[in-house]
């Protein structure tokens, strides 16, 4: 559709606030393309970057420290911020209804709204700090800071993290680095549970070995083969729970996602070029897309995504060829061990040390500032 005599003919909306729409973002405040409408919709102004949250948890970043600021990059991209959250998407009609009660259509939709987890059900005493969303942590964990100070209580407070990954991981790590820190008098134990016979699966074997020699460090016990359960709510003080990520909601609804094309688990099914395979003006991008052959849900691939999303939002409203995505077969993996520390992993290749930590710092430091106000083009 041609821009015609209104200087604003088309609407292009962006659900969520994720690595990929930031870089989209950005790129649309250098080269913006007009007629143009775009509008942004997240019910948080800051989002978290997923790479510093470890490093947060554990005291290192303040909050400022490790957010992309959306209200920001909106005014600078000439975009409209509406705080609010996707409720029913409509792709037939092309409108989806937000949880301020606006009702919103569009000419070309990007998804990039993260994933989710659903906290375990179940009479247990254990209070259940979920990972993810990211943008809700920080309230949560802010809560759990401020009682962690006033407890003047002196026996031992146990914290269990489900989930082996790099998430239960690092956070496991990380939260206990904070409390021991903030009451260094009271005696913090830890526990990792994980269904997995390993650590870090997926990752190279001197990966896993080094970070069983960072849960030994930090006085960790592991309970590897493991499922969750009831008994072990009951055996903590507090849950980390770290899972495997779920799609949200509505995407898991046949009725508040229409006829969008989902996975089995419920993440919008894209090509190559990030398009739903249902529905052309829909595209997505990061944990809630699934690509042709499913991705980890790594903040790396958001991060790739992110330019060919640009390209291709603006392909489709000018009606030029798109342009594949290809996702690294590869790829750098940071991961904090909550001592100054971190373990680098590569393909089969990995090393620890400290120097592996002032890498990721340097990295994750250099992600945030590109989109700073004061960051040049």
């Amino acid at each position: 559709m041609s821009a015609g005599a209104n200087p604003i003919s088309r609407r292009l909306l962006l659900v969520g606030a994720g690595h990929a729409h930031a870089q989209v973002l950005k790129g649309w405040a250098e080269s913006p393309l007009p007629g143009v409408e775009l509008v942004v919709v997240s019910p948080h102004a800051l989002a978290p970057y997923s790479g510093m949250v470890p490093g947060w948890l554990a005291g290192t970043y303040d909050f400022d420290d490790i957010v992309i600021d959306f209200s920001s990059l909106c005014e600078r991209a000439g975009a409209r911020w509406v705080p609010a959250e996707l409720l029913r998407l409509d792709p037939r009609h092309r409108h989806l209804e937000l949880s301020n009660g606006e009702r919103l259509r569009y000419d070309l939709l990007s998804l990039n709204v993260g994933s989710t987890l659903t906290p375990p059900a179940g009479d247990f005493s254990a209070r259940v700090l979920p990972m993810r969303p990211l943008a809700e942590l920080r309230e949560r964990y802010g809560l759990l800071l401020a009682q962690w100070r006033d407890d003047d209580r002196d026996q031992p407070f146990r914290i269990t993290a489900v989930g082996g990954g790099a998430a239960g991981f690092e956070s496991l790590l990380a939260v206990l680095r904070r409390l021991r820190d903030l009451r260094p008098g009271r005696r913090v134990e830890g526990t990792l549970l994980t269904r997995s016979p390993d650590v870090l699966p997926g990752h190279p074997a001197a990966a896993q070995r080094a970070a069983m020699r960072a849960l030994s460090e930090a006085n960790v016990s592991l309970q590897a083969g493991s499922d969750w359960s009831g008994e072990a709510g009951q055996g903590a003080d507090l849950v980390l729970w770290a899972t495997g990520a779920q799609a949200h909601a509505w995407q898991r609804d046949p009725q508040c996602r229409g006829e969008l094309a989902v996975s089995p688990e419920g993440f919008v099914q894209v090509d190559e070029t990030l398009r739903s395979v249902s529905h052309p003006d829909v595209l997505a991008a990061g944990d809630c897309a699934q690509w042709l052959r499913p991705l980890p849900k790594a903040g790396v691939f958001a991060v790739r995504m992110g330019p060919v999303l640009l390209h291709n939002l603006q392909a489709s409203l000018a009606g030029r060829p798109l342009r594949p995505y290809r996702p690294q077969t590869a790829f750098l993996s940071l991961l904090a061990t909550a001592d100054g520390r971190a373990i680098a992993s590569r393909g089969a290749w990995s090393l620890s040390g400290r120097w592996a930590w002032r890498l990721k710092d340097r990295i994750d430091r250099g992600f945030i500032r590109r989109f700073s106000s004061q960051a040049g083009s």
